[in-house]
Order: C-alpha cells, then structure tokens, then sequence
C-alpha cells in the first residue's frame, strides 16, 4: 500500500497518539458545547482541538472545583459539558463534586493521571493512588483506559452513562497512556 494511502486509510484508534481525536469526536457526537480545563500536558491536544472548535467553548480554569459548578451552569442554561483535569485536581473538587447528587445534572470528567506508571513527582503519587477511590465515594462512576486501543470505547461508554442516563461519571486517562513526565533542567 502507499504510503500517502496507508496514512489516509488510517483510524483514530489504529494511531496510538490519536486518542485525544477519538474523544473529541466523541464530545462532538454527543454535542458537549463547554469544555472547562486546568492547562495540562496530557489533555493539550485536546484543548488545542477545542479551542479551535467554533462549536465548543474552551474554559480555562484557576482551579478544579470551578469546573463542577461551570458544569452545572452549563445545563441550567441547556448545554452539556466536560470538565478536563488531572488527578491532583480531583481532590481539589471533593466539596463540589457534592453538586452532582445534589441537583443530579450530567456530569461528565476527564482525568489525566499522575503518581502512577514512572512518575518522578512524590507529591503526585498520594491523589494519584487514591482518585479513583476519592471519586466513588463523591458518587462518581469510575472508568479507566490505560490502552489507546481502548480509549474511545471507554470515553463512549462514559459519555452515555452521564448524558443518556444522569450518572455521574469519570474516565481515568491512565498514565501509562499519556505518558510519564520527565523533570529535565
């Protein structure tokens, strides 16, 4: 096969980096309009194809928790969103997160993770070890991709609990998917 045609035949899911494609489709698909954020190296891709999406709205963020109630805003105004954070943000929204059982709004989050496969930060390790543990026990379900194979059935899978059934829900991005960070001066 040419090259030019193999590239062109390729799939999201046959790329091991496109993940972040696979679930901007995904967020297109079920028409998520506002997209609050952390900046964050493992989520940037995504926040550069949202930023350049007329269709949805990029927010940074100063911290997490802002995320939930921006999310909440969004559906009492009509639309649906998707907070993008990293695992250190999570404990962050732990008061916030109440929100989502409270008023029972799609809530819908992507977490990056850290503390986990290589991480040289030990500060990033405790929220790391514990998110999924802090999230279901704030109420949330818990997905998890650690595979780009995998990414866009899992993000799928959550997109429909949150929007299709009110469940709140989490994906963990697995470190090992968007890979370790490395400290060089």
């Amino acid at each position: 096969m040419h090259a030019r045609t193999e590239a062109a035949s390729e799939t999201a899911s046959d790329n091991p980096n496109s993940w972040p494609d696979d679930i901007f489709g995904i967020l297109r698909r079920f028409d998520v309009r506002q997209v609050p954020y952390v900046p964050d190296a493992g989520h940037s891709q995504l926040i550069e194809r949202v930023l350049g999406a007329s269709s949805m709205r990029g927010i940074p963020l100063t911290t997490e928790e802002e995320g939930v109630a921006v999310l909440a805003g969004a559906w009492a105004g009509g639309q649906r969103g998707v907070l993008l954070m990293q695992s250190s943000g999570v404990g962050n929204c732990i008061n916030m997160l109440s929100l989502t059982q409270i008023f029972r709004f799609p809530f819908l989050t992507l977490v990056t993770m850290r503390g986990e496969w290589g991480e040289f930060n030990p500060w990033q390790v405790p929220m790391g070890s514990s998110t999924a543990a802090v999230l279901e026990l704030s109420g949330i379900k818990v997905l998890r991709a650690s595979y780009a194979a995998e990414v866009r059935e899992v993000v799928e899978a959550a997109a429909g609990q949150a929007y299709n059934a009110c469940t709140p829900t989490a994906v963990l991005l697995s470190q090992r998917l968007i890979g370790a960070k490395v400290f060089t001066k």
